[in-house]
């Protein structure tokens, strides 16, 4: 797993592709909490993640950090 990816989701960056509308982002409400788990957003819904496989799915889709088109940027 990569460090880098997980403490940038952890620290509350959203890693997508806004041309093919795919975001993977920590919510709040998992903020410190000790098993995390972000969301994967894409064109045919949502579904959970935890931390470790939402950081290999950003490595698979080579996903960046962006501006969610209805969250903007996040940051804690």
């Amino acid at each position: 797993m990569s460090k880098i990816l997980a403490e940038q989701l952890l620290a509350g960056i959203i890693l997508g592709d806004n041309d093919n509308q795919e975001y993977i982002y920590l919510p709040g409400g998992e903020v410190g909490s000790d098993n995390p788990c972000c969301v994967f957003e894409s064109r045919d819904g949502r579904q959970d993640l935890q931390l470790e496989a939402a950081v290999e799915q950003v490595k698979r889709l080579h996903l960046k950090p962006v501006s969610h088109p209805e969250m903007g940027r996040r940051s804690y």
